[in-house]
Formats: structure tokens, sequence, C-alpha cells
């Protein structure tokens, strides 16, 4: 099984993948991890210093090696599906998982762990100001997001996402 988690940051994709890979188990692979691993810098230094649209290439070349593998769970990263036929691309290679989680979550969860301040464009530290950030990223890429096979809570636990996933495959 090819399985592919994409929704905005701080959906879950990362920690709710790792319990899915376990729970089948079949690797874990989180795409911007792997970014860095291959480029040796983080996201936010290739965002600094050579912009967006140099990383999502390199995001979209790692998302087609990655894709190698016989099996996996894959937290994408956030704007991943949106760029380069990412989309059609795990469509077609594997199944793809909309974690659709509310925006007012993932401000609780950013507000909490302050992860937000890593990431490249949600680095805010009002509230409102990234609630606003927030809104403007789901807006851009629902469209892209709603193409998934199958959208779920995303506040699901691993054990209901898999028999969501299981009873979806039969159904």
């Amino acid at each position: 099984m090819k399985l592919y988690l994409i929704g905005l940051p701080g959906s879950g994709k990362s920690t709710l993948g790792k319990k899915l890979a376990g729970e089948l188990s079949i690797p874990f692979i989180d795409l911007d991890h792997a970014i860095e691993q291959e480029s040796g810098k983080s996201v936010a230094a290739i965002f600094s210093e050579h912009g967006e649209e140099y990383f999502r290439s390199l995001e979209a070349v790692a998302l087609r090696q990655q894709s190698k593998s016989a099996e996996f769970v894959m937290a994408c990263g956030g704007g991943t599906p949106c760029f380069h036929d990412n989309m059609p691309f795990m469509n077609a290679s594997g199944r793809t998982v909309f974690l659709n989680v509310p925006v007012s979550e993932i401000l609780k969860r950013f507000m909490l762990t302050r992860e937000h301040s890593l990431r490249p464009l949600l680095n805010e530290s009002d509230p409102e100001k990234l609630t606003g950030k927030l809104e403007d990223l789901l807006a851009k890429r629902l469209p892209f997001y709603t193409q998934a096979e199958i959208t779920l809570s995303g506040l699901q636990s691993p054990a209901e996402i898999l028999a969501e996933l299981k009873r979806k495959s039969n159904g």
C-alpha cells in the first residue's frame, strides 16, 4: 500500500502517518524531512535562500523519488498537492487521504507547540493573523485537497482512520 496524507500544516499528517505506518508495519516517509536530508538544508532555509518556486521543484522530485518504494505512509507537505501535477501523480500511484482539520483546531495545536514558527508560510505570532494565513492557505489549496480519494476529519485516532480506510476500500 502507498498512502499519501495531505492537508494543511498542523493537520496531523506526520503524527498520524507514523502511527498508521506502525499499525500497517510499513515504512513512514516525511516528505519535508526527505527534502532536508537530500539538500542538507531545512525547509525554512531553502525558502529563505532560494524561494518557494525552487522548493516546490525539489519537492516534486523528492515526491517521485520517494514514491518508488513498494509501500509506505507518506506525510506530504501542506502545499505538495498544489504544484507540478503532484496530486494527479499521487492519485495514480497510491491512495490519497485528505486530513480535513478545522482551522480553529490547527490554531490550537500551533499555539500549544509554537511549531508554526518553523514554517516559512506561517511564521506569525499574532493568532488573528495566523488564523487569516491558515484560512487563506485553505481557500487556495482546497481545490487540490478535495481531489483526494478519501477525506477524513483528521481528528480521529489512527485505529479509527485505519478502520475508515478499510471500509472505504471495500465500499
